[in-house]
């Protein structure tokens, strides 16, 4: 299991009194894909315009440009609003890969204000590598920025 204290607290830091959201983001991915070596790209997909989702700040591999929330694990985190965990990626006929090394992914939906602005995406090549104790610990990182 992975310990998301020591982050979370800088995080939570660095993001103090922060009011601007592309710079929360970029410190947010920042800290994540600098901190767990399995986190092959970790970024946002900001809601642009009504059911697309647009890259964001992100750190890895050149992430998908424009995503519709009709397709793939991100825009089904932005059409139901909740997290979205992935083993396999291969098992999902609609996912969009950016990577042809990636074998698991998770997406959690951003808040603020009680609108949806954007998803947080992290992909990893390792198979399953993601839990529900990610998504847990990821969405406290989320709801102390925005």
């Amino acid at each position: 299991m992975r310990d998301y204290k020591p982050v979370s607290k800088a995080i939570a830091a660095l993001c103090e009194g922060e009011s601007d959201d592309i710079a929360k983001m970029a410190t947010i991915v920042c800290e994540l894909y600098q901190s767990f070596e399995t986190f092959d790209w970790v970024g946002f997909y900001r809601v642009t315009e009504p059911d697309l989702l647009k890259i964001g700040p992100y750190q890895g591999t050149h992430g998908c440009l424009s995503i519709p929330f009709s397709k793939g694990v991100c825009g089904a985190c932005a059409r139901s609003g909740e997290a979205q965990i992935v083993d396999d990626v291969k098992s999902i006929p609609d996912h969009i890969a950016c990577a042809a090394s990636t074998q698991s992914e998770i997406v959690l939906p951003v808040f603020s204000h009680g609108e949806l602005i954007a998803v947080l995406d992290i992909d990893s090549d390792q198979p399953a590598e993601f839990t529900q104790e990610d998504a847990k610990q990821l969405d406290v990182i989320i709801r102390q920025c925005f």
